[in-house]
């Protein structure tokens, strides 16, 4: 029988973290040390308190039924408290709030909600892939905004052609940004939204993360700005902020007819948010930020460990303020994707090459601050050798 995959799937590049961890396991199956600074995926155990809580909720037997498509009432409550505690914004329960199973997975429908064959979605370039294959999964034509240095890796909306602009159904943007650590400020966002009111796209914002600061930075949220939730929403997850990645649980906020859009795709695809795993994202909530500024003092460090071990190599890279990323040049003679097989063959070290992020992620690669600062260290010594 000759099985033939969609257009759609055969128009997708290859999903990068499957490349890498295909590589990773390869050089691993070789019985290699392999020190893996690819995939952003947080060493440091989910805290006991959130654990304990949901054993003690996955022994309520009411837990073990289909969850509610807009998840627990107790849980949209938590996350407008945290919201107004944080972010100084107010929202409704019952109408700007939707639980995802991780943010990952409400990013890719959401173009199902709103874009039609042929519409145009707006996507940053290099991005977090989901972007672009939740687009092409919808049918949209993404257009790609290039996020260059000269431009502190924001998106030049001054740039975007009007007729792209005026085909557009959503636009995507990420700050603080994976893969380059960038940030924005609040004047960035309020282009962004006078941009978007003007030619009526939606703004879907990824604000994953939002509380991995350094330095006495503190990430502004997009629905801070006055009429960001005329046209817009927020996404976020526990993945990063209390180190849940494995727990799939996310949510997104703002604008309640575009919450409501994509609610209704996600009632015919998922059944919800496991209701234990909601109640302890409430008590994720409720402990407030001390381990956020528990985990960010700690990446902080690993950051400068990274930074300074490749400055002593002659790499300039400039400090990011959030994210747990480094994303740094190309060495001479390399592309990304050689720079990182090289290192990968010669030192035992994943990295990622930039161009997995899109076309202008070519000349970089990232490296993701997800081992402790010693195994740092060591994988900083390894690539020394071999550069």
């Amino acid at each position: 029988m000759n099985i033939e995959r969609s257009d759609r799937l055969k128009k997708l590049p290859p999903y990068l973290f499957v490349e890498i961890d295909r590589a990773k396991k390869k050089a691993r199956s070789q019985g290699r040390d392999i020190i893996d600074l690819g995939v952003g995926d947080p060493d440091i155990p989910t805290p006991k308190f959130i654990i304990d809580e949901l054993h003690k909720a996955s022994l309520d037997e009411s837990t073990h039924r289909y969850a509610l498509d807009a998840g627990l009432l107790e849980l949209r409550k938590a996350i407008a408290e945290w919201y107004k505690t944080r972010f100084n914004v107010t929202l409704d329960p019952e109408t700007e709030i939707l639980p995802l199973i991780g943010s990952k997975e409400g990013i890719a429908h959401i173009p199902l909600a709103f874009v039609n064959p042929g519409d145009r979605v707006l996507i940053p370039d290099p991005c977090y892939p989901p972007y672009r294959s939740g687009t092409i999964f919808a049918g949209g034509e993404p257009i790609y905004m290039p996020l260059l240095e000269d431009n502190a890796f924001l998106p030049d909306l001054k740039k975007i052609k009007p007729d792209a602009a005026k085909r557009a159904k959503i636009i995507f943007a990420n700050y603080p940004n994976n893969p380059t650590g960038a940030i924005a400020s609040k004047e960035f966002f309020k282009d962004l939204i006078a941009f978007a009111k003007k030619f009526n796209i939606i703004v879907c914002h990824d604000a994953a993360y939002s509380e991995i600061n350094f330095d006495g930075y503190k990430a502004p949220s997009f629905l801070e700005i006055e009429g960001s939730k005329e046209i817009g929403v927020e996404f976020h997850s526990f993945s990063k902020t209390y180190n849940m990645t494995g727990w799939r649980i996310g949510f997104v906020c703002g604008n309640k007819d575009v919450i409501s859009g994509l609610a209704q795709v996600k009632s015919n695809i998922d059944s919800g948010v496991f209701t234990a795993i909601q109640i302890a994202g409430i008590a994720a909530l409720k402990s407030g930020i001390k381990n956020a500024i528990q985990f960010g003092s700690m990446y902080q460090e690993r950051r400068d460990t990274v930074i300074n071990g490749l400055a002593r190599l002659g790499w300039k890279i400039q400090k990011p303020k959030a994210t747990f990323y480094v994303w740094a040049h190309t060495l001479k003679g390399y592309d990304s994707t050689s720079l990182a097989k090289h290192i990968l063959e010669k030192a035992d070290v994943v990295i990622t090459p930039g161009v997995g992020f899109g076309t202008y992620g070519e000349g970089y690669i990232r490296i993701a601050l997800t081992v402790g600062k010693d195994r740092l260290a060591e994988a900083i010594e390894r690539i020394k050798k071999v550069i």
